[in-house]
């Protein structure tokens, strides 16, 4: 019986998160478009973009991901899957890499590819203020972003959206 109200519970709550996702005019952000030598994040309407945003990228900014730790962020197209909350980079909003080319270029050469790759706030603690992080390449390989735009960009994307990422 406690698995079905958990069950119960766990569907209000994915069922309560995406309906609050907004829409501009009734239509939905239909495309996440990353510059990353412009160091931008945009939202794309109707083929154009409508918001941009400065991003963080990868300590190693400078090409596509190879493998596991190197510290770049990936290039190409993928899609927002899923979102969380987190305790250390406030919003986090996944992006489904390795997609299928990358895992088996990865294969091919014996190597991991890595994971987790995310869209995310930055961290605002005393030792650690936020505005520090928002003109450095600071991440692990994700795409990091001032908490205020994060806020934004997840009320304004849905889970499923197209998020493309250009040298």
């Amino acid at each position: 019986m406690r698995w079905l109200l958990a069950l119960i519970c766990l569907s209000f709550a994915i069922l309560s998160s995406a309906s609050t996702v907004q829409t501009l005019g009734g239509k939905p952000v239909e495309k996440v478009l990353v510059l990353k030598s412009a160091h931008q994040l945009q939202l794309i309407n109707d083929g154009k973009p409508f918001k941009t945003y400065r991003i963080s990228l990868g300590k190693n900014p400078k090409g596509h991901k190879l493998i596991e730790g190197d510290r770049r962020t990936p290039e190409g197209l993928y899609w927002i899957d899923w979102r969380k909350t987190s305790d250390r980079f406030n919003l986090a909003m996944h992006i489904s890499y390795p997609n299928i080319s990358d895992a088996a270029r990865a294969r091919r050469e014996g190597v991991s590819p890595g994971s987790m790759i995310m869209i995310h706030g930055t961290p605002d603690t005393e030792d650690y203020p936020e505005q520090w992080f928002h003109t450095l390449d600071w991440t692990d390989g994700c795409i990091g972003m001032r908490n205020v735009d994060m806020r934004e960009v997840w009320n304004l994307v849905k889970d499923g959206t197209l998020i493309e990422i250009r040298p």
